[in-house]
């Protein structure tokens, strides 16, 4: 039997807490800056979660850090492609610069219900 143990990081300044938190997941999605997360943090956890074994994925969210992507937001389809496809793409080229696969992607906050009601 496998579980999969799965948590959002890299939303935090201070990447002690994901430093502590890594070590004891499988899967680890990454915030890719929108609603939280810059460039540096994003490489530094990376190549944390690297040198855990846990697979990294992408956690794009809406442009909403003062809300922490958490607000709904009134966005087309197509708006949202847009926002997804940049966020993941940022994220792969600092993996691919670290040397590590992404595995996956898992919206983040208003996102991530957005999707769930809205297939489109």
């Amino acid at each position: 039997m496998h579980v999969d143990l799965n948590a959002d990081v890299g939303e935090l300044a201070d990447p002690a807490a994901d430093a502590t938190l890594l070590p004891w997941l499988t899967s680890a999605n990454i915030a890719c800056g929108m609603h939280a997360g810059t460039p540096d943090l994003m490489r530094r956890t990376l190549r944390l979660a690297a040198q855990c074994g846990v697979a990294a994925g992408a956690h794009p969210g809406f442009p909403d850090r003062e809300g922490f992507g958490r607000r709904a937001v009134s966005i087309t389809a197509a708006e949202v492609a847009v926002l997804v496809r940049d966020q993941v793409a940022t994220l792969a080229a600092l993996a691919a610069a670290e040397g590590v696969r992404l595995h996956h992607v898992k919206p983040h906050g208003a996102l991530y219900h957005l999707a769930s009601a809205d297939a489109a």
